[in-house]
């Protein structure tokens, strides 16, 4: 019999037998296979366009246009000496990088890169995996990710890392829910938990049923920023503040352990760009013309374009803004971020309920909004003059 899970696939509508698990583990091997040389173009990608951005040539030496740098780089780290500090936890200390590694990994596979193939009457999907709870599943896998980060810093038996490590902690706390909040009103739309059901969802006219659109946009820049601080990307990059923790959290960690967090911050970053991709700009959904041959290539080289452009933004954003300091990206996250989405989830769900019923909760949320910041530019000038009370200074 087949499992109602499972039957939500095609490829296992007529049971599951070893031609079905065969093609699993070929989707799963290829997968990995492409995020790996992803991230290999990738590095060489943000280190050849902020080169660009600041007038110098990049890597150029490694194989034809430094393409092979990656390459290069990864074996010397490969060969260079593992070491592990005296005073750190031994276990936790080898365990952390794989945790770090993993999320980013199973993060991908519940992504659709296109739309379906059939071989030898065989049909499936363009994607690893689509379990009914693939948002779900994104998420958990989002909030274990920093697991390894905090694991690394607490095992190093050392300050800085640990420093490096309740930064992310504090951090994951303030960009995670205002991410999620953004995360359930594309489900409200959708009606699904399902990566490919809401990748369906927006593939009724281009562009015009994209949740960018539907949504009115803001939860799609939340949603931006939230993953460019959990992936430690700049400006939100207080993980690892080099300038004032040496490293970070990996500051103990060499070698192959060293390379592997390396990996992880690169593999998230297409991992969430990806995400991204699916949530809001409808996956592989784009214009398709009629091919005969290899017609479901188009839907995949609509989905690379889509998460190449977020790629480029977030190396754009790395060579033109500073750090931010720690405050303002907690003040970020706290009094804009989730105040923002906590708002506007409201603001959707009533929409769906009547259309015109989102105006009056509209108006009712930027009365009190107004309210709420008038009362905190007031309360922060009396604290400015003196008067943590609120009461009146006599000068």
């Amino acid at each position: 019999m087949t499992s109602p899970l499972l039957a939500t696939d095609p490829l296992f509508a007529h049971g599951v037998h070893w031609p079905e698990l065969l093609i699993v583990v070929v989707k799963v091997v290829v997968a990995f296979g492409a995020l790996l040389v992803a991230v290999m173009m990738m590095i060489w990608f943000e280190r050849k366009v902020i080169s660009d951005m600041q007038a110098r040539i990049g890597p150029n030496r490694a194989g034809p246009y430094g393409l092979l740098q990656s390459m290069a780089d990864g074996i010397k780290l490969f060969f260079k000496e593992d070491l592990i500090p005296d005073q750190a936890d031994r276990v936790v200390f080898r365990l952390a990088p794989y945790l770090s590694i993993l999320p980013a990994f199973l993060s991908f596979a519940i992504v659709p890169v296109g739309g379906f193939v059939t071989i030898s009457h065989h049909t499936f999907e363009l994607q690893v995996a689509d379990p009914p709870i693939g948002i779900l599943f994104l998420l958990a896998m989002s909030s274990l990710s920093v697991y390894g980060v905090m694991l690394a810093g607490w095992s190093s038996g050392s300050k800085y890392p640990l420093l490096g490590a309740v930064r992310a902690a504090a951090q994951m706390i303030s960009y995670e829910a205002a991410m999620g909040m953004s995360v359930i009103m594309v489900v409200l739309l959708a009606g699904t938990l399902s990566t490919r059901g809401i990748v369906l969802h927006q593939s009724q006219t281009f562009f015009g049923s994209w949740n960018l659109v539907r949504t009115g946009i803001v939860p799609f820049l939340i949603f931006f920023v939230a993953i460019t601080a959990e992936t430690n990307r700049p400006p939100f990059d207080l993980v690892e503040a080099d300038s004032e923790l040496v490293g970070g959290f990996n500051t103990e960690y060499s070698s192959l352990r060293f390379a592997l967090f390396y990996l992880a911050e690169f593999m998230n970053t297409i991992t969430m760009s990806a995400v991204v991709v699916t949530l809001f700009l409808g996956g592989p959904d784009g214009p398709t013309a009629h091919v005969p041959v290899l017609s479901w290539l188009i839907p995949v080289g609509w989905f690379l374009g889509k998460t190449l452009i977020f790629l480029f933004a977030a190396v754009w954003l790395r060579g033109a803004l500073p750090r931010l300091r720690y405050d303002q990206l907690m003040d970020l996250g706290w009094k804009v971020l989730i105040p923002v989405s906590l708002g506007w989830l409201l603001i959707v769900a009533s929409a769906l309920v009547w259309h015109w019923w989102c105006l009056v909760v509209a108006a009712a949320l930027a009365v009190l909004g107004g309210l709420l910041w008038r009362s905190v530019r007031v309360g922060a000038a009396r604290m400015a003059d003196g008067d943590p009370a609120g009461g009146v200074v006599v000068r």
